[in-house]
This record gives structure tokens, C-alpha cells and sequence, in this order.
């Protein structure tokens, strides 16, 4: 490739970034978590059991979740997505996701975010909740890190 196409390159490029059209690189950021147990005090350290993984696709503003846990002392009751103000301190929540009502599930959903929420994201301060019968304050959460 001569100069002037890598320079003819480099100005399309830049010119296709500055009229928002998409490049390949920029259609998804993907952000991943292990979920990890949560025991609020000594006594629950031995009833909060389980693991589990989950995702966060972004595309625009649009967050996509997805995940998976196994291994729960109790069946999960719901599971929300959460902006943390530090990373692995509690936060308020974003939404509500779907979840599986068992002990061995699938966890998912969908959320636009402000453009402080993406920013949080990829400062790794937004994160994935399980909560359980036995773990009603949360049973296992996993923050999402690019």
C-alpha cells in the first residue's frame, strides 16, 4: 500500500467516524463477570452457595445482559442490574432482568443507559445481582469489566 492510500485510508476512516457511521470495531463492546456469592454476615457464609457468569453487550446506549448461575441453596427470586458509585461497593439499581426461578438458571435483559451508566460500565462500576430465598439482600453478584 503506497502513501497515499494508507493517507486516503486514514481520512475515509475518520471521516466515517465523524458522520457516526459505524466501523466493525465499534458495533459492540463486550463487558463479563463471574458471579460470586455474597454473604451479608457470618451466619449466611455457609448458606450462600452457587456461581455463575454473566455479560453485558453495549450497542449504542442499549445494554444487552445475558448469564447463567448453577449451584444455588435456594431458588433465585429476582436479579437486577446495579450502578455501583466505586467498583465493588453496593449501588443503586438500573433495572429488574429476567431470571430463572431455580437454583440453576439463566439470567437476561435489555436497558438503555445515560451516557453516565456507560460511562460506569466501562469504569467497571456496573454489576449483575441474584437474589435467592435463603440470600433475600443478594446471593450472588458479579461486576461487568471490559
Amino acid at each position: 500500500m503506497s502513501w497515499k492510500q494508507v493517507v486516503a485510508a486514514l481520512a475515509l476512516s475518520a471521516g466515517l467516524a465523524w458522520f457516526g457511521v459505524p466501523s466493525v470495531a465499534q458495533t459492540g463492546n463486550v463487558f463479563k463477570g463471574r458471579l460470586s456469592k455474597v454473604p451479608v454476615d457470618a451466619k449466611m457464609v455457609p448458606i450462600i452457595i452457587g456461581v455463575g457468569e454473566a455479560s453485558g453487550t453495549l450497542n449504542g446506549s442499549r445494554v444487552t445482559i445475558a448469564g447463567k448461575f448453577e449451584g444455588l441453596g435456594s431458588a433465585a427470586t429476582v436479579a437486577r442490574l446495579h450502578e455501583a458509585k466505586f467498583r465493588g461497593i453496593h449501588g443503586p439499581v438500573i433495572g429488574e432482568l429476567e431470571v430463572t426461578k431455580a437454583a440453576t438458571g439463566t439470567v437476561s435483559g435489555q436497558f438503555n443507559l445515560t451516557p453516565a451508566q456507560i460511562t460506569s460500565l466501562r469504569e467497571g462500576k456496573i454489576y449483575v445481582q441474584i437474589h435467592s430465598q435463603v440470600g433475600p439482600e443478594g446471593h450472588l453478584w458479579g461486576f461487568l469489566l471490559p
